[in-house]
């Protein structure tokens, strides 16, 4: 029997995607000093193209080059080094995928090392680990450069042959800081009410698909929910979703979560009943309203792992596409794998990623041991991105420890890079 992850889907713009598996954006940190693709950015698409995911969407690669998600992202604004993506885009779709590119702002997440001085709706600084400085609020016409910036990279983007773009309002970045009334306290035609803090993304989708045609497709990266008190919540999800169907996305991805609530990467899920850590999913829970209400393709990011789910999860028409990242770090083949069915279960060392109450004594609970764990995580997975973008097969032995040190290592050095060259 044919798995159901086999089968293609015809998006609202007549685009037709190759099965129902999606490599999700993961930052990467292969730009050069001047933010530019590098061998290794190209190595790492051709590898995870061949491995069988119908849908393949970039990292972070972002519209202005003094703001950064963090050294090492790469920056699309303007044509000067088309060429360079260009051979990306081909690099990328060697197994005949779809390869879209993620476009962001990160707004007042942008670390201290890159920028001092920020940009967010409101001045409402993050507080997490002194690494990031007050934000300066946007008057009308940083709101109104923003805007351009976006569309003329999703210009950008089609010229040099991707597939598609993705527009990133999740995860607690620029977007996503409009549409929190927690971090957004403007009282302009910009805040307040739901269609105020909605409308700079509103502008953005309507402005790229005015600008790249009706035949490319658009993808929106949203939030289910912030999961923060007063922040951007479920209903708040499922209205803005009927907008963006309305305004021409083709493809709504549903993820959760912000910085200062980490389950965008599945540390702490908050709101998460127990019939849904069953399913895996996280945010599975919510799939339904918001796929009724925006009318078009859903995708679903975070904590699958198990074959039957996902195929379940397909044939019940639950989602329409299944976001995976990282199990693509320590198999980028598994979704070949899951697809020919010939695996049941794909990575699941993230419980392996926990350091026990021994290795600090017994404050298990401490703020150190969660920032290491999370930390640790996370420097895990890009370690593995770093070995496949040359060429390397993965180390998933790495510990713990040692990839918290490796992670906080590297981003150092990708700043002193692009610093001092």
């Amino acid at each position: 029997m044919t798995s159901p992850l086999a089968s293609p889907i015809s998006l609202p713009n007549g685009s037709v995607l190759p099965n129902r598996l999606c490599k999700s954006a993961m930052t990467e940190g292969l730009a050069d000093k001047f933010d530019l693709p590098t061998a290794e950015l190209m190595q790492l698409y051709k590898t995870w193209s061949q491995g069988g995911t119908g849908l393949h969407i970039t990292g972070n690669v972002m519209v202005d080059r003094r703001y950064l998600e963090r050294a090492g992202n790469v920056v699309l604004e303007d044509d000067k080094n088309v060429e360079l993506f260009r051979q990306w885009a081909e690099q990328g779709t060697i197994g005949g995928n779809h390869l879209w590119v993620q476009l962001n702002h990160p707004g007042r997440q942008c670390p201290k090392m890159v920028s001092t001085q920020p940009l967010s709706p409101s001045d409402v600084q993050l507080a997490m680990l002194g690494n990031f400085a007050r934000p300066r609020p946007m008057d009308h016409s940083d709101i109104e450069e923003v805007i351009g910036r976006f569309i003329t990279s999703a210009q950008l983007v089609k010229q040099a042959g991707f597939s598609g773009v993705q527009i990133h309002c999740a995860h607690g970045y620029l977007l996503s800081q409009f549409l929190s009334p927690k971090i957004n306290q403007r009282q302009d035609q910009w805040g307040g009410s739901l269609e105020n803090r909605a409308r700079i993304i509103r502008r953005i989708i309507v402005g790229v698909r005015e600008a790249v045609g009706a035949d490319f497709p658009i993808g929106v990266k949203l939030n289910s929910a912030d999961f923060q008190k007063g922040g951007f919540s479920l209903e708040d999800c499922i209205t803005v979703a009927r907008w963006m169907g309305e305004d021409g996305v083709d493809l709504l991805e549903i993820s959760g979560g912000t910085y200062e609530q980490l389950s965008l990467i599945g540390v702490e899920p908050t709101d998460v009943r127990e019939s849904t850590r069953k399913r895996e999913a996280y945010f599975i829970e919510y799939a339904e309203r918001i796929k009724q209400s925006a009318k078009i393709p859903v995708m679903i990011t975070g904590g699958f792992r198990s074959r039957d789910v996902m195929e379940r999860a397909i044939e019940s028409g639950e989602v329409d596409v299944i976001g995976l990242a990282r199990p693509l770090c320590t198999d980028p083949d598994c979704s070949a794998k899951l697809i020919q069915q010939t695996i049941q279960d794909i990575d699941c060392y993230e419980d392996k990623l926990v350091l026990g109450t021994g290795f600090w004594g017994n404050n298990s609970s401490s703020n150190l041991i969660k920032a290491i764990n999370s930390f640790g995580q996370v420097g895990f997975y890009y370690w593995q991105i770093i070995r496949l973008s040359k060429g390397l097969s993965p180390e998933p032995e790495l510990a713990t420890f040692k990839a918290f040190l490796r992670h906080m290592t590297n981003d150092f050095k990708l700043n002193l890079k692009r610093k001092f060259g």
